[in-house]
């Protein structure tokens, strides 16, 4: 875990890992997308991504480990200007989990928030199951303030979800 991580801008050539994560019906389950994405309409959302999170009110980073490695992707969602709060997610790799990627990004998102943004808070909604990712984001610093009842469905049945967030 000596590894840092870097957050950076998405690329063309991040398109084969942008296809794998969002057709992943696994991930399906943790997110608001149900639906496959093809490598044109990934290609065409990279090509015209401002990368301006004030005009597009999200923005999707990029993490590489030490080494220069894409393990993951960050999301910074519903970016709320009157209300300085954003949505954060993150997808890590399969082949990359369990390396402390995901705690160190949440530690660089939040600096993000802090110094460039001047957030007062970010939030992730998480399935309360998912006790690998709440373990994350409570070592991160983020608190648990709400369950939100039956609030993620995975075609069979409703789960509850966690609200986690974290206060500057």
């Amino acid at each position: 875990m000596n590894d840092h991580i870097t957050l950076r801008a998405m690329e063309p050539e991040d398109l084969d890992l942008l296809y794998q994560i969002e057709n992943d019906r696994q991930l399906w389950d943790v997110g608001s997308a149900n639906v496959p994405y093809s490598r044109y309409i990934l290609y065409n959302y990279i090509a015209s991504s401002s990368g301006d999170i004030y005009s597009d009110h999200q923005v999707r980073l990029i993490i590489e480990n030490g080494v220069g490695e894409t393990v993951g992707i960050a999301d910074v969602i519903n970016f709320d200007t009157k209300n300085l709060r954003a949505e954060v997610g993150i997808v890590i790799a399969r082949e990359h989990r369990q390396k402390g990627y995901a705690g160190q990004t949440l530690v660089k998102l939040s600096e993000y928030a802090m110094q460039v943004l001047h957030l007062h808070q970010l939030y992730a909604i998480v399935d309360l199951t998912n006790t690998i990712s709440l373990q994350v984001f409570k070592n991160a610093g983020y608190e648990q303030y709400s369950v939100l009842k039956d609030w993620l469905y995975d075609g069979k049945k409703y789960r509850d979800a966690v609200l986690m967030q974290i206060f500057f």
